[in-house]
């Protein structure tokens, strides 16, 4: 597989989505408009319901709880996002690569060539670092203050795009971000509750979140995978380097005396 990218890098813009082949492409003129709109409608609804479930659920188990170790934490979620991974491309639901078809998914003895699993290192290593950082931002703040915060990430996005591949955006753009920012501050302005530590680590996510969709647009995009893809490249690279940083720190052990662990709401969460 060619990791040429066919672009250049002037007109490299952080991905919002995957571009549909030409089979997938076929389908949705198929599709009947009405349809077409129920099924956003119903993807828009159900990516909010796991965000917010997300945060909450791990708010919970790293506060409430007060789990000591996020990076099991992160670990775990890696493991099991690998092994849906794993079964749906085995059922050939889904394919890794942006040009491949589903029926013949299958048919390859590698999910992904070791080339192109090399080629993703740099986007492995940023992702990383993102988790681990976003999952440790969630214990320092409460959940309003941690959801303004977080609306600030599309900024240092911009920043990190400009300073990356010199990308510009038009005053129309950044009134629209600032917009949005400055509500997102109008929303949380009765919970402020200043912790310098709490507000510094979600800060620190947002810059790393920057970093991770800016190398995304640089590595990503010229790797020929799509987003399953790149999460199954992410969790294959970063999984045994986080076990080993969790087997070095002592975090497992600190995990299996944790005495909430078998608690029935510290398993909902943590599930």
């Amino acid at each position: 597989m060619s990791l040429k990218p066919s672009y250049s890098l002037e007109n490299l813009m952080l991905p919002v989505s995957d571009p549909p082949n030409d089979e997938d492409r076929e389908r949705l003129l198929k599709t009947d408009d009405k349809t077409f709109r129920g099924r956003r409608i119903y993807a828009a609804i159900s990516y909010m319901s796991c965000a917010v479930l997300l945060v909450l659920f791990n708010k919970a188990a790293l506060s409430s709880f007060n789990f000591p170790s996020a990076s099991v934490i992160t670990l775990l979620q890696m493991v099991c996002s690998c092994c849906f991974l794993y079964v749906l491309r085995r059922w050939r639901i889904i394919s890794f690569t942006a040009a491949e078809s589903v029926i013949i998914a299958d048919n390859s003895k590698r999910f992904v060539p070791l080339k192109t699993v090399k080629h993703t290192l740099p986007l492995a290593g940023a992702y990383l670092l993102y988790m681990l950082v976003t999952m440790e931002s969630v214990r320092g703040v409460n959940v309003p203050m941690y959801t303004t915060l977080r609306r600030t990430t599309v900024v240092f996005t911009m920043l990190v795009e400009y300073m990356m591949v010199g990308q510009r955006y038009t005053p129309s753009v950044i009134f629209s971000v600032g917009l949005i920012v400055f509500g997102a501050f109008i929303a949380g302005a009765r919970d402020f509750s200043f912790d310098g530590y709490g507000y510094s680590i979600v800060f620190l996510s947002n810059i790393t979140t920057a970093i991770y969709l800016a190398t995304i647009a640089r590595v990503g995009k010229t790797s020929g995978l799509n987003s399953f893809g790149l999460m199954w490249c992410n969790g294959v690279i970063c999984g045994p380097f986080l076990l080993i940083w969790t087997l070095v720190r002592g975090d497992l052990k600190m995990t299996l005396n944790f005495s909430y662990l078998l608690s029935p709401g510290f398993i909902v969460c943590y599930s």
